[in-house]
């Protein structure tokens, strides 16, 4: 169980790097609380996930997962990766401090040219917008697959246990449709930037490659929930994903490239910062968190 008053009193939660020519500043927006891990990883028996957490000293009872936001500052832009969880507590009273955060950090909002999304999930939308429907980040491009922007905003495709999500979704991201521009596949639509698909978790999901000089590094958005559970067993199934098994499928197919490249990845709901790379291990992966950078100012 959080702590609130220790959570309201700890230090800032930002977490900046350098990379390649430029800089990534990881901004927190706050953990989310889950809930029992064997009501939303699913696939196997409750009995082999208890196993899994306690082997690896964590509670078997709760899961929380982090917010990790990579602000990237490279060739000449600033781009947000997804926004958290806005003004919605569906998922825990700590989470929603994405712009605290930045504040901390000494980053303004007008900096932001580009908020590129994984995906309409109101955890990576949902702060988008403030409480009146005005853009947070109102000097910025809105990036997001066309699939995603479709089928959340519409959500006649989706079953009413997502409905909550449509509405985040048509809240956040209809009144800026002048404004939002959709990639596929492959492309580099912002300078060092390249999309790739993974859908599962939603059919339109998206991981991103960045590259700045000689550095590399891949945001994972919600390709995996958790640095133990769907590393280890790729193919187990998460509660919230559209297509389980399409989502495992994207999982093992973008792991495995990232694990042979040796590409650093960033994770969204990893432990904080989410910083780290991915290696083979057994029947799948091992996530290995990188070493803290600590920058002078």
């Amino acid at each position: 169980m959080l702590n609130d008053q220790a959570h309201q009193t700890k230090l800032p939660y930002f977490y900046p790097f350098k990379f390649g020519s430029g800089e990534i500043t990881v901004l927190s927006d706050g953990p989310l609380e889950l809930g029992d891990p064997r009501e939303n990883f699913l696939g196997v028996d409750a009995a082999t996930v208890t196993e899994m957490l306690d082997r690896n000293f964590l509670s078997s009872s709760s899961v929380t997962l982090e917010q990790n936001i990579p602000l990237v500052k490279i060739n000449g832009k600033t781009i947000l990766f997804d926004t958290g969880m806005g003004t919605s507590k569906i998922f825990g009273p700590t989470t929603g401090r994405l712009l605290k955060s930045m504040q901390e950090a000494g980053i303004d909002t007008l900096e932001v040219d580009a908020v590129v999304l994984s995906h309409a999930h109101i955890d990576h939308t949902g702060g988008l917008c403030d409480r009146d429907g005005k853009l947070n980040f109102p000097n910025a491009e809105i990036f997001i697959s066309e699939s995603d922007f479709d089928d959340w905003t519409d959500g006649g495709k989706l079953d009413d246990g997502f409905k909550a999500q449509v509405e985040n979704a048509r809240r956040n991201l209809l009144p800026h449709r002048d404004r939002i521009t959709h990639f596929v596949d492959g492309q580099e639509f912002l300078p060092g930037v390249q999309a790739v698909h993974a859908p599962g978790h939603t059919l339109g999901h998206f991981c991103f490659l960045m590259q700045s000089g000689n550095d590399r590094l891949c945001f994972l958005g919600d390709l995996t929930h958790h640095h133990i559970l769907l590393m280890e067993r790729p193919w187990m199934e998460f509660k919230y994903d559209t297509d389980p098994k399409l989502s495992a499928r994207s999982r093992t197919r973008v792991l495995d490239m990232l694990a042979t490249d040796r590409i650093p990845v960033m994770s969204y709901h990893f432990a904080w910062p989410g910083l780290g790379n991915v290696a083979r291990e057994g029947e799948g992966f091992r996530y290995v968190p990188a070493a803290m950078q600590m920058l002078s100012r």
